[in-house]
């Protein structure tokens, strides 16, 4: 959902005047941290009742995801310094969605085969949160930017 959102709302707002194009990259700064948020409060449950994931499944999803998110991510590469906000915002779900399958890829092997519990899984789904929160950030202060300039 939040690729589908990102996208869509890009898409749609690149033909807009400069100060709609700077709101449209605040809100999806926005959409950027759910996922986040939908970690934690997963987190909260899956401490509560650490049952760990099914490895198999965890990893084969991750390499799945992966081969489409690299791809993503290497067609957004050359446009991700263009056009402000939107395209940043683009280029970092693709790319961070990447090590986040790298990330699960390893959660998963290492459920498999050396800690058969919830820890890799949530340790992994830390580090993917922060990972959101951070270009979720980056993305706001260059909508900023965009936004103060187009005033």
């Amino acid at each position: 959902m939040e690729d589908a959102s990102v996208n869509l709302l890009i898409f749609f707002a690149m033909a807009w005047t400069a100060k709609s194009r700077a709101r449209v990259g605040m809100a999806t700064a926005f959409i950027l941290m759910a996922p986040a948020l939908a970690f934690l409060w997963t987190a909260w449950h899956k401490i509560m009742n650490p049952l760990a994931p099914a490895p198999f499944a965890l990893t084969l999803a991750g390499l799945g995801a992966l081969a489409v998110n690299v791809s993503c991510a290497y067609a957004l590469a050359a446009y991700r310094h263009h056009s402000g906000s939107l395209t940043r915002a683009a280029f970092l779900s693709a790319r961070n969605d990447a090590f986040a399958n790298v990330a699960i890829i390893a959660a998963g092997l290492a459920t498999a085969y050396l800690w058969h519990s919830a820890w890799p899984d949530l340790i992994v789904g830390f580090g993917i949160a922060y990972m959101n929160l951070d270009a979720a950030k980056e993305v706001w202060e260059a909508a900023r930017e965009e936004h103060d300039a187009a005033a």
